[in-house]
């Protein structure tokens, strides 16, 4: 499957943002979905998850301000970020699980197949 993420750009803390992330194929909807960040320096991180049955996962540092949502019909992943702080300054990528369970969103990026490539997110202060 190929995915293609948009949305990101340049925006002062406290501003949102809605990543979305196009899958190619028909099968989208039997699919884990995730998203993923990397810093400068830094890991890769998961940063959201959501199951075949929209059971979704959050990392600890963006509960509350993030949501992530899957619209099968459009085979279309979204990532909605609200309240941006600078330590959100990432590269996002979205990924498919393509082994992808009703109740588990999958939290190791090993689960992960398919990747997008990227888009850039930067909050400024």
């Amino acid at each position: 499957v190929q995915l293609q993420a948009s949305g990101g750009g340049l925006v002062q803390a406290g501003s949102s943002l809605r990543l979305s992330c196009a899958a190619s194929g028909r099968a989208f909807g039997t699919y884990g979905m995730g998203w993923f960040r990397q810093a400068p320096g830094n890991e890769r991180e998961l940063v959201a998850a959501i199951s075949v049955g929209t059971y979704t996962y959050y990392a600890d540092s963006v509960k509350g301000r993030f949501t992530i949502s899957r619209e099968n019909a459009k085979n279309t992943l979204y990532l909605q970020m609200n309240s941006l702080k600078p330590e959100d300054t990432a590269v996002y990528y979205c990924a498919a699980d393509l082994g992808g369970r009703w109740y588990d969103p999958g939290i190791q990026s090993s689960m992960y197949e398919s990747w997008g490539q990227g888009t850039q997110v930067t909050v400024s202060s």
